[in-house]
């Protein structure tokens, strides 16, 4: 006989009480749900947090004492599992980039449909994102004038590009992807320079944002070329550009 699926526990988070409450209803009525606790500020949410480690935490944005995205670097900063969504009904679009920087795994606005609520917490829960597409490259646009398709993305980089761009997103350092696709710093360096020069971006964090949403477009078939793509002479590659990890 199978054993029961252990509840996906989350903690809430909103200074509001009535989106609070709302959320917690529309959470509890779920039965693989275990909501373990309701936050009104992000003090509060950041304290249970930590003593409940929690599957998911649902937080809103802008919150007294800790912000969302504060909250966020500190679950980052202890090293805790929980996975983060953001619930907002209005952000800025420097707050949506820097919640994807760092580490945020769904973005949901408060006038969705309650089921996709719920879909989100699954989706987040089960290891995948949830990062409406037209949100955050809206913001992305907006932020730099730059709005990229998913086939534009894939048409523009090489294979060993979107290698790179995959493992930046997964949050490793230059020498980090340089172990992962057996390659040097200095080229790794070398790629991130070409990248950002055919994506109109100036940094890591601007990279990030813009190809989060399209990761999926970015993955398929390119595990292939971590052999193929070995023999490539790195070593004669200029590694003179400043990019720092």
């Amino acid at each position: 006989m199978n054993s029961p699926r252990p509840l996906i526990s989350i903690v809430l988070a909103d200074d509001h009480p009535v989106v609070l409450h709302g959320m917690a209803s529309i959470l509890r009525a779920q039965p693989d749900f275990n909501v373990l606790a309701l936050c009104g500020d992000g003090i509060a949410a950041a304290k249970s947090i930590r003593t409940l480690v929690p599957d998911i935490a649902v937080l809103d944005i802008s919150m007294p004492g800790l912000n969302g995205l504060d909250v966020l670097s500190g679950i980052t900063s202890d090293g805790l599992a929980t996975k983060v969504i953001f619930l907002t009904a209005v952000a800025t679009d420097s707050q949506i980039l820097t919640a994807i920087t760092r580490g945020a795994k769904g973005i949901m606005l408060k006038d969705i449909a309650p089921e996709s609520l719920a879909g989100c917490v699954r989706q987040v829960a089960a290891g995948r994102e949830w990062f409406p597409a037209d949100v955050v490259d809206a913001a992305m646009e907006r932020e730099t004038g730059r709005r990229v398709q998913s086939k534009q993305l894939v048409q523009t980089l090489t294979p060993r590009e979107r290698q790179v761009v995959v493992s930046l997103c997964e949050g490793n350092s230059n020498k980090r992807i340089a172990r992962q696709l057996n390659l040097t710093e200095g080229t790794v360096k070398v790629h991130l320079s070409n990248i950002y020069n055919k994506l109109g971006v100036a940094n890591r964090t601007a990279l990030t944002a813009l190809t989060i949403v399209h990761r999926d477009q970015l993955d398929p078939g390119i595990s292939d070329v971590f052999d193929t793509d070995r023999t490539a002479p790195d070593a004669s590659m200029d590694t003179s550009d400043p990019i720092s990890e």
